[in-house]
């Protein structure tokens, strides 16, 4: 799909291969929104489960440099525990093609008559993406893109029994700093994995932690308060989700 031996102009299509297989295509559509939305707005992803196109994804930008600073800023970018292999995609999206006045509809080829194996099934588009409302980026504030990502450890969380009883409450506003952060407003699809994947760019993250009973909370621990505060002034307002900013104070000691 990639020639990696002819170099691609860059466009608004990234392309990514060495993505991890065992995930799903719905968690793998969520987590790379999340990773890449920090970049500007992502007009689609496309993630396919076919043995063909297992392990690869697209992610369509709204403009080239957006699409420029992710592929050089998340090269190599440990996700699920494999690096991530980023390149332009050899031709435009569907999308990008219509608001260039260049898109010429694809003629799929005639299905297959039964008992006929030696004739091919019909190709499908990995750029077939549906029109729809731009995603809203969630862009750090004051952050550069690509100046959050940090050396990372493997995508493995430590054990814990259950959460102490004194971060069970949810803190006041004006909790003194220190290195648990509480994390409020968080979308019902948010899993341990999302979370990690954007936490775990600031130095010293240690795990998150979720709260059995409630979707919408969670706890992320770092080694000391300034590393901690370094994620919350950067993170606090992060849409982590489009249109689902999310709200971070530091929780009770």
């Amino acid at each position: 799909m990639i020639d990696s031996g002819n170099p691609v102009e860059p466009n608004n299509t990234i392309y990514i291969n060495n993505l991890n297989e065992k995930i799903k295509k719905h968690e793998l559509k969520k987590s790379l929104s999340a990773v890449f939305s920090q970049f500007g707005t992502i007009l689609g992803i496309v993630a396919m489960q076919t043995l063909k196109m297992r392990g690869q994804a697209f992610v369509i930008f709204d403009n080239v440099k957006s699409a420029a600073n992710a592929l050089t800023t998340m090269q190599s970018f440990p996700f699920y525990d494999k690096p991530m292999r980023i390149q332009f995609a050899k031709s435009d999206s569907d999308v990008i093609a219509k608001r260039k006045g260049t898109y010429v509809k694809r003629i799929k080829e005639p299905r297959p008559e039964i008992g006929d194996k030696k004739k091919k099934k019909a190709s499908k588009d990995p750029f077939k993406v549906p029109e729809q409302v731009p995603q809203q980026p969630g862009l750090l504030p004051g952050v550069p893109p690509g100046a959050m990502v940090q050396s990372l450890v493997p995508n493995i969380f430590s054990s814990h029994q259950g959460i102490p009883p004194a971060m069970q409450q949810i803190p006041p506003r004006d909790q003194p700093r220190n290195h648990i952060l509480f994390l409020t407003k968080l979308p019902k699809e948010t899993n341990e994995s999302m979370l990690s994947l954007v936490f775990r760019r600031f130095r010293g993250f240690k795990e998150v932690r979720l709260v059995p009973t409630r979707h919408d909370i969670a706890f992320v621990e770092y080694d000391n308060e300034q590393n901690a505060d370094a994620a919350k002034e950067n993170l606090d307002g992060f849409n982590l989700m489009p249109g689902c900013p999310i709200s971070i104070r530091f929780a009770n000691k």
